[in-house]
């Protein structure tokens, strides 16, 4: 089924208010690294699209799931599809989105499973956050869309979903765009313990695997994100005004159960499901990803990340680093939207 509608931002958030009621450099391609200065996080939203938002929410039956999502720019232009991570939503891309549509590109950012207005179609599904799931997303929403091919971009989550299309399905993606590089993992890669400073910055994936860290996700969404937004982005002076059009998505019904899975599947301690059980084993073994590629990196990322020397070998077709400047953090489209938006028309440029 391929039902779209519009949704209005208006009634979501009406919604909402009810729902909490009840490796070396290298690689075979080109390699450049480089530094990019840029304008503080707020003299860049003071300067462009500061009144950008997305007034509507479009949904589509796609695979298990109605997806919401926002869409902006002419309808025959370049497809770019970009993914938010957690805790995140939409709108770590309003601005990013601006930038692209007024280039001529077709921008579509949906909400990942258990954020904003996406829901499952069946009460009966499993409420899956294992890396493979939401990917599979990401293709039946094209297919829903009936996009062939398109440039992804990502961060966090949004970010290793990219990888995973882009290793497992290159034929769908012409370009990408990933902060912190590579990020495909496996339950197996995650039995090996980390030194004790890199643990300790993991320490929300151990509190999720609590019974009590389930309880206290449930009980303290927001401030539990507020936490994490200000940790993961140091030097990000948000305002309340910018957390508050985000934190309703963390209202999502299902957004509980998805995040501590994610997190517990990690560990092993979940278990996945069968239907996946191929596509992990491939995404075990680290896949190359031959698509063209632009990897981006805060530089006062405080989320945990990979050094990008680690995972420049992983990309074996053309191929940049970009590390941004001026106190960037882990949400690097929102913190820096101009940067992001260059990296998607430089992807772009690669796979001409």
């Amino acid at each position: 089924m391929n039902n779209e509608t519009t949704f209005s931002r208006r009634r979501f958030l009406g919604i909402s208010a009810l729902t909490v009621a009840a490796a070396e450099l290298g690689g075979l391609g080109l390699l450049k690294a480089e530094t990019k200065q840029v304008d503080s996080p707020a003299r860049q939203n003071n300067t462009l699209f500061s009144t950008a938002s997305f007034d509507s929410i479009k949904q589509i039956n796609a695979g298990l799931l109605n997806i919401g999502y926002a869409e902006s720019g002419p309808a025959n232009g370049q497809p770019v599809i970009l993914l938010h991570g957690w805790p995140y939503d939409i709108h770590s891309y309003t601005e990013v989105s601006a930038i692209l549509a007024k280039a001529g590109y077709r921008v579509i950012v949906p909400h990942l499973r258990g954020h904003g207005t996406t829901q499952f179609l069946s009460a009966q599904t499993f409420r899956n956050g294992q890396q493979a799931a939401i990917a599979t997303d990401v293709i039946a929403l094209m297919d829903a869309l009936k996009i062939d091919s398109a440039i992804i971009g990502g961060f966090d989550w949004g970010a290793r979903t990219a990888n995973i299309v882009a290793a497992l399905w290159p034929e769908r993606c012409k370009a990408m765009v990933s902060v912190s590089g590579y990020l495909i993992g496996s339950q197996e890669a995650n039995k090996k313990p980390l030194p004790p400073k890199a643990e300790l910055s993991w320490w929300y994936q151990f509190y999720f695997s609590t019974e009590r860290g389930q309880l206290g996700y449930e009980a303290n969404r927001r401030d539990f994100n507020r936490l994490i937004w200000e940790t993961a982005s140091p030097k990000w002076k948000f305002d309340d005004a910018t957390f508050a059009q985000t934190a309703p998505s963390f209202d999502n019904p299902d957004h509980v159960a998805i995040v501590i899975h994610n997190y517990r599947w990690r560990l092993g301690l979940a278990e996945g499901e069968a239907k996946y059980d191929d596509l992990e084993r491939k995404l075990a073994t680290a896949p190359p990803i031959i698509v063209p590629t632009v990897t981006l990196e805060g530089d006062a990322n405080g989320a945990p990340h990979p050094k990008p020397a680690d995972y420049a070998a992983r990309f074996k077709g053309k191929y940049a680093h970009h590390t941004i400047t001026g106190g960037i953090g882990h949400n690097l489209p929102q913190e820096a939207p101009k940067a992001f938006a260059d990296a998607i028309i430089e992807a772009e440029s690669f796979a001409r």
